[in-house]
């Protein structure tokens, strides 16, 4: 998984069908993986800000996870969700080159792409502003 090769070694795919098919470990990643694995980042940033704009505005965290780190360690609940989620990332970036995993981190993305659509449709839909 880690090794001497990580930074300098030059395998970013596997030769063989045989390999392909079961999957492994390579010492250099495609930027189109960085790049899904960044936009993972940035939802969860963006995540986080609609999460504390509508605690702010009385509404409530339905996930019991992220509700007790926000009852355990209130508005800098931010850090560790932050810590978990980039740790997530690290493991799918780590693992990406088996099957599931592949699908796994188009489907976290997927998900959490409608999550925030929920948060925005939260947002401008169901909370009162003053106008």
């Amino acid at each position: 998984m880690l090794s001497r090769y990580t930074l300098w070694g030059r395998r970013s795919a596997f030769r063989r069908k045989e390999d392909q098919g079961k999957g492994g470990y390579v010492d250099r990643y495609n930027s189109g993986l960085l790049l899904i694995l960044v936009i993972l980042l940035v939802l969860n940033i963006v995540d986080v800000f609609f999460t504390i704009f509508i605690l702010d505005c009385g509404g409530r965290e339905v996930n019991p996870f992220m509700g007790a780190l926000i009852n355990r360690y209130g508005d800098q609940f931010w850090i560790w969700k932050f810590l978990l989620v980039s740790f997530g990332v690290l493991f799918l970036c780590l693992h990406s080159h088996f099957p599931r995993v592949k699908k796994g981190i188009w489907a976290v993305t997927l998900v959490y792409g409608v999550v925030i659509l929920y948060q925005v449709f939260i947002i401008f839909f169901q909370i009162p502003f003053d106008r």
